[in-house]
């Protein structure tokens, strides 16, 4: 980085906010699972003017830009791959307005997930999506890769609540996309186009969200099985039967052997599988629903079905499930969590394609997820330095994703394609949908500034 540029990002930032030393340089140059790339300058926005003028400065002297918020990220997105300049919206954590008659909230990209529903409880009012990293992620990384959550299955993704986008285009252009309203067909929806985009399309600055009313009642419950596969077939059979619970949760004996060593949180070691479930809404209806679901299980081998008498309870079987990743973590100097997805009805067979390739080229696996959406998380435990392990477990994901795909399923469900699954897209898309994305990346950044190196 020239010092001519680096005193115009001084000029626009502050040189409070403008860092070149390498300390802050590599504190901002991964992100959750992917090892460090320094970039030349690491620069913290706190409005949109500063952004845009960041962009036409970048735009003009063809500079690398990778937009980053809290590096909670599992694919690489925000990994500055061809260094150049780290832009951080970690400081831009205003919440402009809840509006309780529309049921929306404006804030800005900043602002922390788990921070909305603290702003929007007391309301009466609630966000759904709910990533696992809901405590530290920002509302615009979600964004930029279309988070799920644990609340998925009956309440859909972050995709589903952006009602308008406040963009900052390569060229240094603001944009406001979408509408507040309940309809909206003014041109293309564009919106939807950048939701999930991970930073290749534009920067955001602010968003306008959905809100809905907080349930009145929850029933929470464990399931404990002696088989996985029996688990598994338990979670279509419980959509089958016309139940949509609000969480549907699977994990392996693996990983709960992995949550108690880390942070017991009274889990059955003995169990091979068990399933969190929880319905909610009008107390009768949640109720009701969860005695179906216990009525379900009991017609595919559960050996237990517990009920959490209490918030406490409640509380705890979740927290399990939340530290699910950073338990296996520590089993292994390497983690390799995936992100593939299927139909509903073909989980069981996820399953065993996981467990019969875990078997093949003998790795660690532990496998936990959103199964009532579909969406597993098989995580190989490896050590990168075993380059032999590390082939091994290169040819197991390779198989994961065509067995994936095969199941007419998808790579991604939450993930993101960042760095992690380039190669496995085209098998996905083919030429001709991967050219697609390119044409629109290449209209939208014809200079290829924009955090370049990901996805394709």
């Amino acid at each position: 980085m020239t010092d001519t540029i680096l005193k115009k990002l001084q000029s626009i930032f502050g040189s409070e906010e403008t860092f070149t030393d390498r300390e802050t340089l590599t504190a901002y140059s991964y992100d959750a699972a992917h090892t460090e790339m320094l970039p030349e300058v690491i620069v913290f926005a706190k409005n949109e003017a500063q952004i845009s003028a960041l962009m036409k400065l970048a735009n003009e002297e063809r500079i690398p830009v990778t937009p980053r918020g809290a590096g909670s990220g599992l694919s690489g997105g925000s990994v500055p791959l061809s260094k150049g300049i780290v832009v951080c919206l970690d400081k831009m954590k205003a919440i402009k307005s809840i509006d309780t008659v529309n049921r929306l909230i404006t804030l800005e990209a900043g602002v922390i997930t788990s921070d909305i529903d603290a702003a929007v409880n007391p309301k009466g009012l609630f966000f759904p999506p709910d990533p696992g990293s809901t405590l530290f992620s920002t509302i615009g990384g979600n964004v930029a890769e279309n988070a799920g959550g644990l609340r998925g299955l009956k309440y859909g993704v972050t995709k589903d609540y952006v009602k308008t986008i406040r963009v900052v285009l390569p060229s240094g252009e603001a944009v406001t996309l979408g509408a507040k309203t309940v309809k909206h067909v003014a041109g293309f929806n564009v919106e939807q186009l950048f939701v999930g985009s991970e930073g290749l399309l534009g920067i955001f600055t602010e968003f306008t969200l959905s809100l809905l009313p907080l349930p009145e009642h929850r029933e929470s419950a464990l399931a404990v099985y002696a088989s996985l596969d029996d688990a598994a077939k338990t979670v279509a059979a419980i959509i089958e039967a016309g139940v949509t619970p609000s969480t549907l949760e699977i994990m392996d004996r693996f990983t709960i052997n992995a949550i108690e060593d880390y942070k017991p949180c009274g889990l059955p070691r003995d169990a091979e599988a068990v399933l969190i479930i929880e319905t909610d809404g009008y107390r009768e209806s949640a109720i009701r629903e969860m005695e179906k679901v216990q009525t379900v299980a009991a017609k595919h081998a559960v050996t237990r079905f517990v009920r959490a008498k209490d918030a406490a309870e409640r509380e705890m079987l979740f927290e399990g499930r939340r530290v699910s990743l950073s338990a296996l973590a520590r089993v292994k100097p390497t983690t390799i969590l995936e992100d593939a997805t299927v139909m509903r009805s073909r989980v069981p067979d996820l399953v065993r394609a996981i467990q019969s390739i875990a078997k093949k080229y003998d790795l660690m696996v532990g496998t936990f997820g959103h199964a009532g959406d579909g969406n597993l998380h098989p995580t190989f435990l490896v050590d990168k330095n075993d380059k032999d392990m590390m082939h091994r477990c290169e040819m197991a994901v390779k198989e994961l994703f065509a067995a994936t795909i095969a199941m007419e399923g998808t790579i991604s469900g939450e993930h993101g394609i960042g760095i992690e699954k380039k190669p496995f897209l085209k098998d996905q898309l083919g030429d001709a949908g991967v050219k697609l994305l390119r044409d629109i990346k290449k209209t939208l950044d014809p200079n290829g500034i924009l955090n370049p190196g990901k996805m394709f």
